[in-house]
């Protein structure tokens, strides 16, 4: 198991990734065609603000440095010091020390924007009214401090305290049954590097994998083994998949999938992308690869499309019908666009889909295209962003803009 650890570290070293996020407010018709782009503005401005705002208290209040500041900024900001002062006033009512608060708004700085009385006070004196001590409370919630922000605080306090214990002590006997095995299997992950947020539900869960034991070593093998990032949430899906299923049943789907054309490394690649691939039906499966090819794509095609992206094989067969009967014949993309980029059998209809295309039309009719005539790629209309795609193809457009708006957020054109 140590060896395993070990392999699973340098994996985690291996893995490592930024999230971008973009936001769009629900967008109403222009009335005229500078006033979203106003509005964005106004937005963007207060958004930095609260981001230097943010940037400098974290430096000034708890000695971070600005880089590490500016990270924390991108998950929390605010434009006043009263809730924040409030909180850190508060841990430190209850004996938390510089570096342990320290440690706490860096793995969970949301803690500074919760109500300090009415949300976070009242957590920790319900600790404490259970008997938990001021050294212990400030332990334990160091340790893990994203248990401030669950609802039965109690039953995840009494988890992480246990796998503490468990540490601290090379005597500590761990209780028998399903309890110990939680308390040996968490603490494993935790040594391969899982973070809080995907180990605290596995700390209260009474489900399977984690209260395995056997079982749980020879998945959580194979896992590390294929590669999977134990920091991710893939990683826990793809340990529950193989913990749940039986060696025959995981050869009897293989055998399904290499029946429509898929090698035996087509199939892992593609568990390692999407892990719920294992659970798919055997009929599922089957009637997914006869809808695409009756949809006129090759079987070169259909695994092409699955191999790129996965979930598509799991989607509701009327559903990717639809989906093919718009694109294909009223937008007249050529099947190979939905091809290269099969994501699109998982966008919405109604809320992504038929809006953007509604504006495309317009703007084809009117020959504004950059191509005039020509359809631009797929992923260039429904890939991107809201806000991506309002500013390629709306809000560049100045006068038809509040026409093009109107269409968009209505979804059908006349």
């Amino acid at each position: 198991m140590y060896s395993l650890i070990l392999h699973g570290r340098r994996l985690v070293e291996l893995h490592k990734w930024r999230h971008l996020r973009f936001s769009l407010q629900n967008a109403s018709p222009l009335s005229n065609s500078f006033s979203s782009s106003v509005a964005a503005d106004v937005s963007s401005r207060d958004g930095r603000k609260g981001k230097n705002f943010t940037v400098s208290y974290l430096v000034d209040s708890l000695g971070f440095t600005t880089k590490l500041a500016e990270s924390i900024s991108r998950k929390v900001n605010f434009t006043d010091k009263a809730n924040p002062d409030s909180v850190l006033t508060l841990l430190r009512s209850h004996g938390f020390i510089d570096s342990q608060i320290s440690t706490i708004i860096t793995d969970y700085p949301e803690l500074l924007i919760l109500d300090a009385e009415k949300s976070l006070g009242r957590k920790l004196e319900i600790l404490q009214s259970r008997g938990a001590s001021s050294s212990e409370l400030t332990e334990i919630v160091s340790t893990v401090p994203r248990i401030l922000g669950r609802k039965s605080i109690t039953v995840y306090y009494d988890a992480v305290k246990d796998i503490i214990v468990a540490d601290k002590s090379s005597s500590y006997e761990r209780p028998q049954g399903s309890h110990g095995n939680k308390i040996r299997n968490v603490s494993v992950l935790r040594e391969l590097g899982m973070p809080q947020w995907l180990l605290l539900p596995l700390l209260v869960s009474k489900s399977q994998p984690v209260c395995g034991k056997e079982n749980f070593d020879a998945s959580l093998k194979k896992v590390v083994e294929m590669g999977f990032d134990p920091t991710t949430s893939k990683f826990v899906v793809a340990l529950r998949m193989l913990y749940q299923m039986s060696e025959k049943t995981i050869e009897e789907k293989v055998v399904v999938y290499t029946s429509v054309g898929f090698t035996l490394d087509d199939v892992w690649e593609i568990f390692k992308k999407t892990p719920t691939v294992l659970k798919v039906s055997k009929k599922k499966i089957l009637k997914s690869a006869e809808t695409f090819l009756g949809l006129g794509y090759s079987r070169a095609e259909f695994l092409m499309m699955v191999k790129r992206y996965p979930p598509c094989i799991e989607y509701s067969l009327e559903s990717v019908k639809r989906k093919n009967e718009f694109l294909v014949k009223k937008m007249n993309w050529p099947l190979n666009a939905l091809v290269l980029h099969p994501q699109v059998f998982g966008y919405s209809m109604e809320k992504r889909i038929i809006p953007r295309c509604n504006v495309l039309k317009v703007l084809l009719s009117e020959g504004l295209l950059r191509k005039k005539s020509e359809l631009p790629a797929v992923s260039s209309v429904l890939s991107c962003t809201d806000v991506g795609f309002l500013n390629r193809y709306v809000m560049k457009h100045n006068e038809l803009a509040p026409t093009l708006m109107a269409i968009y957020t209505k979804g059908s054109v006349s």
